[in-house]
């Protein structure tokens, strides 16, 4: 799984971002509450090498993809917005991915 390291500057940021959008991002907001209360629950259910069904597999790793792909874009616009641009990005302050 994927690991997403922010500094504690940038999460203050996002935080704040999604409380002003509170009205425009609602169901957003609570469904990524569910996939994530959901996620953490199967996680700590799970043993350390328990084999899943191969459809389920296929479905993590989906979600896995589409999460990614979201917070990814969600975090450029961040930048972009904040920053003003890519170009002043400091990228030891963030790791995608291991």
């Amino acid at each position: 799984m994927a690991n997403i390291v922010l500094t504690e500057q940038q999460l203050k940021r996002l935080k704040s971002k999604l409380k002003e959008n509170h009205d425009g991002s609602y169901m957003a907001k609570q469904q990524m509450f569910t996939i994530a209360t959901l996620a953490y629950k199967m996680w700590e259910m799970m043993e350390d090498g328990e084999q899943l069904d191969d459809w389920m597999e296929s479905k993590i790793a989906q979600a896995e993809q589409s999460v990614v792909a979201v917070v990814k874009a969600y975090m450029y616009d961040e930048v972009e917005e904040s920053l003003g641009g890519m170009e002043k990005l400091d990228y030891s302050d963030l790791v995608i991915g291991k």
